[in-house]
């Protein structure tokens, strides 16, 4: 796999998918993992992927222009994951087909927008940041980690931590 970026929100998908960035997309989650994530924060009513293309790594690192250096780190991942050639190539053809090219910022600038303007009509929201070689239900998570949108703005490109659930609130 790649990564995903998991939510965790009280408003519906229509509403969430309402607020995202031209060129990124919001999928339901698997029932398991939108039972494991709503454990973690309750208030949940809608569990969803937010994606760039069919993955969420555009959102997490900018992408390279010559593809064979933008999959070095995907591709070490999975040889540290110890996965099969055939699942690594897999995994790849997915990461490829990434979403249109933001023209006005950087992916994560325009996440980091969402997650505010997200946070003022919602309230708290939980996100999370998963990689992992093959398709499967999230483990059980740890307590998540509290962040408000103040500390988000001051720091946004550290506010998210892979494995670690992190919940926003104004």
């Amino acid at each position: 796999m790649c990564y995903f970026l998991y939510l965790a929100s009280p408003l519906t998908l229509s509403e969430v998918r309402s607020m995202l960035p031209a060129g990124l997309t919001a999928d339901l989650a698997s029932a398991p993992d939108q039972q494991t994530l709503k454990a973690v924060h309750p208030p949940a009513q809608t569990v969803a992927r937010i994606l760039a293309g069919r993955c969420s790594c555009d959102l997490i690192r900018p992408r390279l222009d010559d593809p064979r250096e933008d999959e070095r780190h995907l591709r070490e991942r999975y040889r540290g994951l110890k996965i099969s050639r055939a699942a690594t190539i897999s995994a790849l053809e997915r990461h490829r087909h990434a979403a249109p090219v933001r023209r006005h910022g950087s992916w994560s600038q325009q996440v980091g927008e969402f997650v505010a303007e997200h946070s003022r009509n919602a309230g708290a929201t939980l996100y999370y940041l998963h990689f992992s070689p093959e398709a499967g239900p999230l483990r059980l998570l740890g307590e998540p980690r509290s962040l408000t949108l103040p500390a988000l703005q001051v720091a946004p490109s550290d506010w998210l931590l892979e494995r670690r659930p992190t919940l926003v609130t104004r």
